[in-house]
């Protein structure tokens, strides 16, 4: 069957929500490059796993590109200078998170010159050993530029040693207000071929399917004409429906394949990479370039002059605002900051915060696009039920996390919820039915998280006792030894001492008798 009956005959016509995506004019316009602001702040943690550890002292003098902090863990990644400059603090900045506290972070003074350290560059990637692209990759601190920022590396190597056959490239970009991935693909589709044909190699996988949205027509021939050359490399255009670009929908869009509750993209012979960190891959491996800069979409009813912006890592969200025009009306009328999308994204206090690998937008929205309103009680429609393209129960489930019968939503379904926040849009009450989820899920890890505190101290109280009652067994052992060994002395003793007497009357007798 064609692919779009394979697709209806797998999902139907009911999963999901189809909002406005609000896309253009943004993703029409030619992308902007931002001029070096006065101070870069770059956070440690920036990626999913452990933070970096500063690789670098106040005061030093870096180059752009330079390492100024490295990886702690096996899902780490790296960070460099965006540009060259002074360290002039390693300090507490406001995370870009809806908490508004604070994380470590590095900030740097540039110094004008923009002066790249040496790169580790290759003519040819595919002469490289597998592994050696894993390694490259992670030195580079590429990360996933979806959004997630999972260390790229990590699921680089692990495809490998899972012998993954497929490798899937997200290329949907179904978040409305985005089109950072659309404009890259329009304007750097051979690059980014070129990235996955190295992420092929990299991997072991046959064959790369391309997903891309139908409502991105100029991406798809962008990318169609760039891969026309390789066999392994499809462009797969999917409907225009949200979440199409969450992992396991996309994967079961393009394959068939379904991934198992519980379970990873790798157990059915699948990886996911977004098609923007396609293109992070080859510059860090064809040119040996880190990850310094992305591309972000500035967009919104409040911003004045919406597109895509290429802005180095670290530059403050109030900078880029300035740069691409500013707010209308002096930001009156803004009734929501977001970093990411709306769907998905991360509402934040203030625009004093930098961009980070994962930042793929940059939303100003005004009263009407928020439609803001206290949430009603729930009405029991079923719509929530409808949209989840998870087929799960949103309304049953939230209301077993009201009561905290956490073990119950669980049964519902809790872990297969990829937040993507379907059945929020579509809730005519209005309930942040996506709040309760994580909050949930934030609940069952802080328990899983305390009993292992438990068991961990529990066992460590156990082995204190084993450890006290072996010494005093040791001990008890080894006083009876002593004891055992002191009284052989003894009775050795006594019998040498009645020996020795024994021999002296012996021989006074044969003294006598001689004479």
């Amino acid at each position: 069957m064609g692919f779009m009956k394979h697709f209806k005959h797998l999902f139907g016509n009911d999963w999901g929500v189809h909002p406005e995506d609000h896309k253009r004019p943004a993703a029409d316009q030619p992308v902007r490059v931002m001029p070096l602001p006065a101070r870069l702040y770059l956070p440690l943690q920036q990626h999913l796993g452990g933070p970096a550890r500063p690789a670098v002292l106040v005061g030093q003098q870096v180059k752009k590109g330079e390492l100024i902090a490295e990886a702690q863990g096996a899902v780490s990644a790296p960070i460099h200078a965006p540009t060259s400059g002074t360290i002039v603090a390693v300090t507490e900045i406001t995370a870009p998170h809806p908490s508004g506290l604070s994380l470590p972070a590095i900030i740097i003074e540039p110094d004008g010159l923009d002066e790249w350290t040496e790169l580790n560059a290759c003519a040819d990637p595919f002469a490289l050993d597998p592994a050696d692209i894993g390694k490259r990759v992670a030195a580079a601190g590429v990360v996933g530029l979806g959004g997630a920022a999972f260390p790229a590396a990590v699921k680089l190597s692990g495809a490998k040693r899972s012998s993954v056959t497929t490798l899937v490239m997200n290329g949907g970009e179904c978040e409305p207000y985005l089109s950072c991935d659309d404009r890259q693909m329009r304007d750097s589709a051979a690059g980014i071929v070129d990235g996955i044909r190295i992420m092929l190699h990299a991997t072991g996988a046959a064959k790369a399917l391309v997903g891309i949205e139908d409502n991105k027509p100029e991406a798809i021939a962008a990318m169609r004409a760039a891969a026309a050359s390789f066999s392994n490399v499809e462009i797969c255009p999917v409907p225009a429906r949200y979440p199409m670009g969450s992992e396991k929908q996309l994967i079961q869009a393009l394959t068939g394949k379904e991934v198992p509750a519980d379970g990873l993209a790798f157990d059915i012979g699948v990886l996911v990479h977004n098609v923007g960190t396609a293109l992070a891959v080859r510059a860090a491996i064809r040119e040996g370039k880190p990850l310094i800069s992305r591309l972000v979409t500035v967009n919104g009813q409040c911003m004045a002059n919406p597109g895509n912006i290429e802005v180095r890592i670290g530059t403050l969200a109030e900078e880029v605002i300035a740069f691409a025009g500013g707010l209308k009306g002096e930001g009156l009328g803004l009734a929501r900051r977001v970093m990411g999308g709306p769907m998905m994204g991360m509402q934040i206090p203030h625009w004093r915060v930098p961009v980070v690998k994962g930042t793929s937008g940059i939303l100003a929205f005004d009263a009407a696009e928020v439609a803001a309103q206290a949430p009603d009680p729930c009405i029991r429609c079923g719509s929530c039920v409808k949209a989840c393209p998870m087929g799960l129960l949103p309304l049953e489930m939230s209301a077993r996390i009201r009561v905290e019968a956490y073990d119950e939503a669980i049964g519902l379904g809790l872990k297969d919820c990829i937040a993507c926040g379907c059945c929020a849009y579509v809730c005519p009450s209005k309930i942040p039915l996506v709040q309760y989820f994580v909050h949930a899920k934030g609940e069952l890890a802080a328990q899983g998280r305390a009993k292992l505190r438990n068991d961990a101290t529990k066992k460590l109280a156990q082995q204190r006792q084993d450890r006290l009652a072996r010494e005093a067994r040791e001990k008890a052992e080894a006083a009876a030894k002593r004891k055992a060994e002191r009284e052989a002395a003894a009775a050795a003793k006594a019998a040498a001492e009645a020996s020795g007497q024994t021999q002296g009357q012996t021989q006074g007798q044969t003294q006598g008798e001689a004479a």
